[in-house]
């Protein structure tokens, strides 16, 4: 089963790594335009950072599942811990802290989108992009795969705890 968990992180991570490129070519575009030609526009600067936002979010769960996240390794990466006390501390983590976290934030945040799709939300800018309740809808999404990853850390961690008493 943690298996399949991982494979949901992994997918969505790589194709969220298209969206770094769009992100890449749309800026080049977007200052090239800019510096060399005078001529800007509002819904290239709204489209960066809805992009920047979705790949922020979607790509939590990814980078949670390679490990690659902020920690604090005072006590983590020290002698005294070892796998067996690392997979508890990450047991432990995940759910007094990482579930109940993204739990709340779907919770919040389902009417925060629920109200932007309802009015079809867009840019207040003129010249801004139309659909914002898109990349509100992405907030949930973001929690709840970081939430389904964490489920999967979660297994992985009871598993080694089972599998080694001390």
């Amino acid at each position: 089963m943690s298996l399949s968990l991982n494979t949901l992180s992994e997918n969505f991570g790589k194709a969220v790594a298209w969206l770094v490129l769009a992100m890449v070519i749309l800026v080049t575009y977007d200052v090239s335009m800019r510096y060399f030609f005078s001529s800007g526009s509002i819904a290239l600067q709204e489209m960066e950072w809805h992009l920047f936002s979705a790949i922020f979010l979607l790509s939590a769960a990814y980078t949670f599942k390679h490990d690659d996240h902020v920690r604090l390794d005072l006590l983590y990466q020290s002698r005294f811990m070892n796998d067996y006390r690392r997979a508890w501390v990450n047991f432990l983590g995940g759910i007094l802290m990482l579930v109940p976290f993204s739990a709340l934030i779907i919770y919040c945040a389902w009417p925060f989108v629920s109200l932007s799709f309802s009015s079809m939300e867009g840019s207040p800018d003129p010249g801004g992009l139309a659909n914002r309740w898109i990349l509100k809808s992405i907030i949930p999404l973001g929690f709840f795969l970081l939430l389904v990853q964490g489920f999967a850390d979660i297994l992985k961690n009871l598993c080694l705890i089972l599998k080694k008493p001390q």
